[in-house]
């Protein structure tokens, strides 16, 4: 086999595995942010990782760890909610990628449930020790604001020169 085809292949391997990884990193955010599984999720994110709700800012650990914990998300999971994540836009830049989508939090309503809030999302990572962690997640409430809807057409945008290898 050329050498350049031998390349080729082993780059699109590559670029195969570090999305699957990805899509396995937002695809744990949800049953451990559910389960309250606190320390689960912020390993999720580098140490100085930093989490950029419309509702508050935490940055590290320790700041994530508190608000799985915080009283006003365990009424969430006593009472019954779930975090829906879309796969997501995933762009890969060699050690740095960025995941765009949506999520949904439903929250249990009395014998129904109800979509509390729609939210637009970007997750900025970076592979650390050959594991890829957020570096940032930046999330807006899909009500209307004109955030919401830049920070989605963001991640799909052409012109951005961090197209997937």
């Amino acid at each position: 086999m050329p050498d350049a085809l031998l390349t080729q292949l082993l780059d699109r391997v590559q670029l195969l595995e570090d999305k699957l990884a990805i899509t396995e990193l937002l695809a744990a955010y949800g049953p451990a942010i559910d389960s309250g599984s606190a320390e689960a999720v912020a390993r999720l994110w580098t140490e100085d990782g930093i989490y950029d709700v419309d509702t508050g800012r935490m940055r590290g650990h320790r700041e994530i760890i508190a608000m799985v914990r915080s009283q006003a998300h365990q009424r969430w999971i006593t009472d019954g909610c779930a975090h829906l994540f879309e796969p997501g836009h995933i762009r890969i830049d060699g050690d740095t990628a960025v995941a765009t989508g949506k999520s949904q939090v439903v929250i249990r309503d009395g014998e129904d449930f109800r979509v509390a809030r729609i939210t637009a999302n970007r997750w900025e990572m970076a592979r650390v020790d050959g594991q890829w962690k957020v570096t940032r997640r930046t999330a807006r409430m899909l009500d209307g604001r004109a955030d919401a809807r830049a920070l989605l057409a963001a991640g799909v945008d052409d012109s951005d020169s961090s197209q997937s290898r």
